[in-house]
């Protein structure tokens, strides 16, 4: 008998997660597993004026329960829907979206009655949500009764394990970037190379121009590492609520044009800043990941990071595809800053190191884990249940995007 799966996502926004699973989708042609997929809204309020919602890159079967922002349906509403979904869902495994939100434990809850198994995304790691006693426990709880986890790297598992998950409940790396039609390493090498011969001293940083992005601490070292180098340049690839306190503190440093708030971009335009770049940086005091992290190294781009970041370990290798540096620490950064004038002046070396890192985080290798994890914890179940039935491929359901108003 075939075996199914739901999978819960909170936004259509996230193009990453669309990658990922498209090629979920498409892999599971040949396999015993059938996927469905439920978003639950398109957008959040925080992403608003960072990127449009991109329908083109979720190619699978896919239903949207609400249009708009998700904080705009009220929590009962919410609530009431996803049990419904769940409740009425005919697969072995629910993935949910989550566990810090109410209507997620009332989802968990709706598995449990059913008798559905069930696993969580997680994307925290014990630096990005230190450990406080009134909600480690709750965690605790809804982490014991889930069967699975999908985690973004080794510091999610680490996290996960630190309450209660046993290692091989969790599944890594669940992680990958989403990059340009077309895109290519081969061409990503070419395209660095050409770039860059102009040698430009140019930092990046792109993301979300708000507090936990620690870019009060990237404009102090920039402004210190100008005092000695005056042919640096900055650019402030994004949007946010910090942006006008920004400009002033470009203002107060005297920085004048040497650091450029750029707005938000995507595709080729915000390739074309990280084949210019000489480093960018990201000095973030709070970052489950890091996700632009992914996207820089897929450019041939290395990364000054803080040790905040969730994707360190994995990504950023010292003096190889880039430096790691204290949160807050604007001294440090300010030397990794100078180290990397000379250490990645080697444009070509260094695209080399850095495309090689990449190979393991594509959407493909993604959705492979993802896939393997669904199979052991349907496994698990067969075990118990039906320990004698084979296993039989099903074709997946074309593919079709399903958008439901409020």
């Amino acid at each position: 008998m075939p075996h199914s799966v739901t999978i819960f996502h909170n936004v259509v926004w996230s193009r990453h997660k669309g990658e990922v699973f498209s090629a979920l989708h498409r892999d599971a042609a040949d396999g015993p597993i059938r996927y469905r997929f439920i978003q639950i809204s398109e957008t959040e309020y925080y992403r608003l004026g960072f990127s449009d919602v991109d329908y083109s890159a979720h190619r699978y079967p896919m239903q949207c329960l609400y249009n708009g922002c998700y904080e705009d349906v009220p929590v009962w509403k919410l609530t009431a829907r996803l049990v419904s979904e769940v409740l009425r869902s005919g697969s072995d495994l629910i993935v949910l979206p989550g566990y810090h939100r109410p209507e997620y434990w009332a989802m968990l809850l709706a598995c449990i009655v059913t008798g559905k198994r069930r696993a969580v995304f997680c994307d925290s790691t014990g630096r990005d949500r230190p450990r406080r006693l009134l909600t480690s426990i709750p965690k605790r709880v809804f982490f014991g009764l889930c069967h699975g986890f999908f985690g973004f790297g080794e510091r999610s598992r680490e996290y996960l394990v630190s309450l209660g998950a046993e290692p091989e409940q969790v599944f890594i790396p669940c992680q990958a970037a989403a990059l340009p039609p077309g895109y290519s390493t081969d061409v990503a090498f070419a395209e660095r190379v050409s770039v860059r011969a102009g040698n430009e001293s140019t930092f990046l940083y792109v993301g979300r121009l708000s507090p936990e992005k620690g870019l009060d601490t990237l404009l102090d070292a920039f402004a210190a590492l100008r005092r000695d180098r005056p042919d640096v340049r900055l650019r402030l690839v994004g949007s946010g609520p910090m942006e006008d306190a920004l400009r002033a503190r470009c203002t107060e440093l005297g920085l004048g044009d040497s650091v450029v708030l750029v707005g938000s971009l995507q595709g080729d335009a915000l390739s074309a800043e990280y084949y210019r770049a000489l480093c960018m940086v990201l000095p973030s005091h709070s970052e489950p990941w890091g996700l632009v992290v992914n996207e820089a190294l897929n450019h041939g781009c290395p990364t000054i990071a803080s040790d905040n970041c969730g994707c360190v370990p994995e990504l950023v290798h010292d003096g190889k595809t880039g430096f790691v540096v204290p949160a807050r620490d604007a001294g440090a950064l300010q030397a990794a800053m100078t180290r990397a004038l000379t250490v990645f002046a080697d444009a070509p070396a260094t695209a080399e190191r850095c495309l090689a890192v990449m190979g393991r985080f594509d959407p493909t290798a993604a959705a492979s884990h993802i896939a393997r994890g669904c199979a052991a914890l349907l496994a698990g179940r067969r075990a118990r249940s039906r320990p004698e039935a084979a296993d039989t491929a099903v074709a997946p359901a074309p593919v079709e995007v399903t958008r439901s108003g409020r």
